[in-house]
């Protein structure tokens, strides 16, 4: 019996290091991968790069068009997928009937999370931009986005439902209120913050996509920034990945610094979104 417990412990141990070495090396690689981004993208990045338009020449180049368009998209994107997400859960939880077909529906949102992003550009392409003739527009773009992640959101906040105690929901009911006033004033509240996380992995992934967008059509070279909705428009990894393809060497700075822009909107909008998890938390 000793000997067995020594030989588990010592296999604990073995494991151990294992994982911290491949621990280890996702560190460093991560590590140097934006150390690269930092000393390459700081050397163009000035007050003037965000100010620019793109252009022949990598020194004049700019990603003015690109962030504008990135804040019209996600901008738009975040309070239809929050919304939809979000009601989309609620019934599925708290009103649908329990039986295979809402099992079947359920089963089949998770297993939509998995599908290729470039699945979605096509859809988007037939659906919104050429069904609907929105064109390639922001809305279109938005669209396209949002029922990229809604299954990543749909799926927090049905789990996020799931958590909350019944305790609430029967202290609820024995104070008189009905079932949506339930759902309304105390379910949703308490697993508000859960949701919002689940916002903001949706938020992380869907800043960064680029194959939907080119899918849909998006421009890779724009002089001009979107006015409204229905404008056609870019986005910031488009422009990176338009930048990385083209033969002078110098255009690998400027996407060096449009990546570097890229990371730190991206840092801001998961830094906001903590805030408000947190507040909401804390109530």
């Amino acid at each position: 019996m000793a000997d067995l417990k020594k030989k588990r412990m010592r296999t604990d141990k073995i494991f151990k290091y294992v994982f911290l070495v491949f621990i280890s090396l996702g560190l460093i690689v991560l590590a140097a991968l934006i150390y690269d981004i930092v000393s390459k993208g700081t050397i163009m990045l000035d007050w003037e790069f965000f100010t620019r338009f793109d252009s022949r020449f990598p020194e004049k180049a700019g990603i003015k068009a690109g962030l504008y368009g990135t804040i019209y998209v996600i901008g738009l994107m975040i309070p239809i997928t929050f919304f939809v997400g979000t009601a989309t859960a609620i019934y599925l939880e708290e009103y649908a009937p329990k039986n295979k077909l809402t099992d079947l529906i359920k089963l089949n949102i998770a297993n939509l999370a998995g599908i290729p992003s470039i699945i979605y550009g096509m859809l988007g392409l037939g659906v919104f931009v050429r069904y609907l003739n929105m064109g390639r527009s922001v809305l279109a773009g938005a669209l396209t986005l949002s029922l990229l992640v809604l299954p990543v959101v749909i799926v927090s906040a049905q789990e996020a439902l799931k958590g909350v105690p019944d305790s609430l929901r029967n202290a609820s009911y024995a104070l008189g209120a009905n079932h949506w006033h339930t759902v309304y004033k105390v379910v949703l509240p308490s697993a508000l913050p859960s949701i919002i996380t689940g916002l903001i992995l949706a938020v992380s992934r869907a800043i960064g996509e680029t194959a939907p967008l080119i899918m849909m059509g998006a421009l890779t070279f724009v002089m001009f920034t979107p006015q409204g909705i229905m404008d056609s428009f870019t986005v910031m990894p488009i422009q990176i990945f338009n930048w990385t393809s083209l033969p002078k060497v110098e255009y690998e700075l400027v996407a060096a610094s449009g990546s570097l822009l890229l990371l730190i909107l991206l840092f801001i909008l998961n830094g906001l979104a903590t805030f408000i998890r947190y507040k909401y938390s804390r109530k």
